[in-house]
């Protein structure tokens, strides 16, 4: 992509830029899997193309129309990023010419520049934080876990010799299962454990093991859902012969050196799980405090900002925070228009959200007065420690690499600025300690 600036008017800069044709076939194919992603559309095949997924599914036969200006609105902040800009939000790119596949694309980018704030003060920042501490019974609640992981089924041995088959009992049974004669040996068993009424097994089979006891052998036909060879849908006639072997229950293990020894070699006994159990909860633990010790100062650091906010700033902020919402909620599963009940209404949750988008504004721009102050730069490791910061669970270099070639690398290199800023501040701050009790912010670990 080559990419130029056409005029700057103050804060205000314009990009021309020029897409290859092989980007333009990309960004294309980029914005057509995210719509069938979110549409729920059935992955394409070596025979059928996203495009003849989208008809066949939905009657849309110019997919490449829908996702233009998804496409079109994701070449923006790759052209800020070529330039190394960091706008004051999303910037949004303008087509000279309709997007398409295996041809150049033109465009252009009006891109609001970051401002530069200052701070009534530069001084180290005092803080209340509560102290850090480690509770040794969050191993324990962990063994507890592993223990539920490992839970086995087992013969109860105290089940009563007349005791039936009632929905949710676990039982051993043996069953020979046959159609017109032939054995279906991927359904028979001469031992499997099998939960009664969970609906694994077709109603005419669970209907017929009710009321069974250990012991009991009988013999009856159930209909099952089948394909043919052609995979249509067809009912299968299934002669069974059932035995209950006897009732089982769930036990979990007891974790002590023996289990260990045996399940997890590689360490020696328990004392060396336990060990190593609480070395990784304490690190995550620390990590939640150092970052709850960030929050604080940033926190106070942000009650020294000057200046004034522009409002198409704090609505990109606003919208950013309600798509964000939005998915999660869609996620869970649940209704905007519950949650808007769950957070008292549109106007009590408006007014929380604007509340909430000032405090992330004023706070990234104290942190970025703090580094421009300070005179601090950043390395290729500091990046490194901000792809942690933002997804703990994803390799940070592919993540790093993902950002930079969608162009959000200057997000990222944001990010990385306002945490060296944010580590910086808590270095020189002075912090008192509190009791944990009044310091109803701190993280739980």
């Amino acid at each position: 992509m080559k990419v130029k600036q056409i005029k700057k008017d103050g804060n205000k800069v314009t990009l021309e830029a020029v897409a290859t044709p092989q980007e333009a076939t990309n960004m294309l194919h980029s914005a057509k899997v995210a719509f069938a992603q979110s549409m729920g559309l059935k992955p394409p095949t070596q025979n059928a193309s996203i495009d003849q997924v989208a008809e066949e599914q939905m009657g849309i036969k110019n997919l490449d129309s829908i996702v233009e200006p998804q496409a079109i609105e994701a070449f923006g902040p790759m052209a800020v990023d070529k330039k190394g800009l960091i706008p004051a939000y999303p910037p949004k790119a303008k087509g000279k010419g309709p997007l398409q596949a295996g041809k150049e694309f033109r465009f252009e980018v009006e891109v609001d520049l970051k401002p530069e704030y200052e701070l009534t003060s530069y001084d180290p920042v005092t803080i209340k934080v509560q102290p850090f501490s480690f509770d040794d019974s969050l191993v324990d609640a962990q063994i507890k876990d592993m223990a539920e992981r490992y839970t086995a089924f087992v013969d109860d041995e105290d089940a009563p010799a007349d005791r039936v088959v009632k929905e949710g009992d676990h039982i051993k049974i043996a069953l020979e299962a046959k159609e017109d004669g032939k054995e279906l040996k991927g359904l028979s068993t001469k031992s499997r454990t099998y939960t009664a009424g969970k609906g694994f097994m077709p109603e005419g089979f669970e209907r017929e093991i009710l009321g069974m006891k250990a012991g009991q052998t009988k013999e009856f036909t159930f209909d099952g859902p089948d394909f043919d060879e052609n995979m249509n849908e067809r009912t299968q006639h299934i002669d069974a012969k059932v035995t209950i072997l006897g009732f089982q229950k769930e036990e979990a293990p007891t974790i002590d050196d023996a289990w260990v020894k045996q399940n997890m070699p590689m360490y020696k006994g328990i004392d060396d799980l336990r060990f190593d159990m609480a070395r990784g909860i304490e690190r995550q633990a620390r990590e939640q405090y150092d970052a709850y010790v960030r929050q604080m100062a940033a926190a106070e650091l942000a009650n020294r900002f000057e200046g004034k906010i522009a409002d198409e700033v704090y609505e990109a902020m606003r919208d950013q925070m309600v798509t964000s919402i939005r998915m999660d909620l869609q996620q869970q599963g649940m209704s905007w228009e519950q949650f808007m009940e769950q957070n008292g209404g549109e106007q009590q949750f408006g007014m929380m959200l604007m509340l909430q988008v000032r405090q992330m504004l004023t706070q990234g721009y104290a942190l970025d007065a703090w580094f421009r102050h300070k005179g601090l730069t950043i390395s290729d490791e500091d990046i490194i420690a901000a792809c942690r910061g933002i997804n703990p669970q994803m390799n940070p270099a592919q993540m790093r690499k993902q950002a930079e070639s969608s162009g959000q690398g200057f997000a990222l290199r944001e990010s990385a600025e306002r945490l060296k800023a944010n580590n910086d501040l808590v270095e020189s701050a002075t912090i008192e300690l509190i009791d944990a009790q009044s310091a109803p912010d701190a993280p739980s670990n």
